[in-house]
């Protein structure tokens, strides 16, 4: 039980413009296809989201070769490479775009520095799918950098021209470290115009670091697979405040008896926050339970007010 234990929230918490742009496009898609279309990788790194669309009629698949010809498919959030795009193009396939823009823009800004000659670094994580989607812009120019020993270690044809650029859900302080290895290492590296670590991210961190000045523990909703969500949980840690990912409310109490067991004492203060992945009501049933066990409502920390939102595809507007 909670009793007497504070419920400090952090905000900007949970869905970001991005994420409500993409999963709003599948269910526009759903409601002009009669119920089914295909959808390229999860629309968003949470199975909760997932499993609401794949119950309302969406099939996801991993490649384009998955689909019957002729079919609707829609790409992820987090962006495809050219590659995957010519495959949809081979088997006809009907192609919806729900790349968030803010990747496209480092997607664009790939294929604008490989055309003019530079080899870019590319931080982020191997693997990922919104890397394996930019670096496929470029793949004969991009090296991808995950740690500072990645830094320390790259060779690059030319000094002189060399860029880099940055997933978009990174740990602003981690990019920050590269960064300035790469610097040190390239003094004439290419930085981008814009900081390509989005706005939600960093909003969603500043939060947390904040919420780390008040309470004994944060509580981060969001998926396992959610980079966004991870980093989340590495900027509490980062600022020596114990912290723990649920991907359901279900597994409040088990993370509760870990804190408390790591503090060595009851706890008196806990934060709440939310990958920009993670649905409201996933939120609100962890908040919900939190009082249920005794905890009362304290505060909410707002760092940022968002206003941002993206216009949906011309096809799926409403007339």
């Amino acid at each position: 039980m909670l009793g007497g234990v504070n419920i400090i929230l952090a905000s900007p918490r949970g869905f970001c413009a991005g994420v409500e742009y993409a999963i709003e496009i599948v269910e526009r898609a759903l409601d002009r296809f009669d119920g089914k279309v295909y959808v390229r990788h999860e629309i968003v790194h949470n199975r909760h989201v997932v499993g609401r669309l794949e119950r309302m009629g969406a099939v996801f698949v991993e490649e384009p070769g998955e689909i019957p010809e002729s079919e609707v498919v829609i790409y992820s959030a987090h962006g495809v490479s050219p590659a995957v795009r010519a495959a949809s193009k081979a088997r006809g396939l009907r192609e919806i775009d729900a790349t968030c823009p803010l990747v496209r823009k480092v997607h664009e800004e790939a294929m604008r520095l490989a055309r003019l000659g530079y080899d870019i670094l590319l931080i982020g994580h191997a693997g990922h799918v919104e890397v394996e989607g930019t670096k496929g812009e470029a793949p004969d120019r991009i090296r991808v950098v995950e740690t500072i020993e990645d830094a320390a270690a790259v060779q690059v044809d030319d000094p002189a021209r060399v860029a880099y650029l940055t997933q978009t859900t990174l740990s602003v302080d981690d990019t920050a470290e590269i960064v300035a290895k790469l610097s040190e290492r390239f003094p004439a590296i290419v930085r981008p115009a814009k900081d390509d670590i989005c706005y939600a991210t960093q909003n969603r961190q500043n939060a947390v670091k904040d919420l780390c000045r008040h309470v004994d523990v944060v509580l981060v909703v969001g998926d396992r697979h959610s980079s966004n969500s991870n980093r989340l949980v590495d900027v509490a840690q980062g600022q020596g405040c114990a912290a723990h990912l649920l991907q359901s409310a279900d597994q409040l109490e088990s993370v509760l008896d870990a804190a408390r067991s790591a503090l060595g004492r009851e706890l008196e203060n806990v934060g709440l926050t939310a990958g920009a992945s993670a649905p409201a009501d996933l939120i609100d049933h962890v908040l919900e339970k939190l009082v249920a066990l005794g905890g009362s409502m304290s505060d909410e920390i707002v760092t940022a007010r968002e206003r941002i939102h993206f216009s949906l595809p011309p096809s799926l507007r409403a007339p």
